[in-house]
């Protein structure tokens, strides 16, 4: 039992020093791109900046969208297809 409470003990501490660690992350990568914002708008080509970047962006969405939502082919249909051939060619 010690040693179970050990381990959760250990599993805890971890788990707060990595969400301790990623909130570090998101503070100092937050003032990052505040500074970077700051030094957009001081620009006089910000709109068309803005523009190439929503270009960009929706760009990147259909990729991620291409990638991952589109379906796999049905295992099963797969395999009810290929026993259709196999009976067409004799193949037992």
């Amino acid at each position: 039992m010690t040693q179970e409470a050990g381990r959760r003990g250990g599993l805890d501490s971890q788990a707060l020093l990595l969400a301790a660690g990623l909130a570090d992350l998101a503070v100092s990568t937050a003032g990052s791109a505040l500074g970077v914002v700051r030094g957009l708008l001081r620009r006089s080509d910000a709109a068309e900046l803005a523009a190439q970047a929503e270009y960009e962006l929706v760009a990147r969405g259909r990729l991620v969208l291409d990638r991952y939502a589109a379906v796999p082919p049905a295992h099963l249909e797969i395999l009810a297809q290929r026993a259709v051939v196999r009976r067409a060619t004799g193949g037992g």
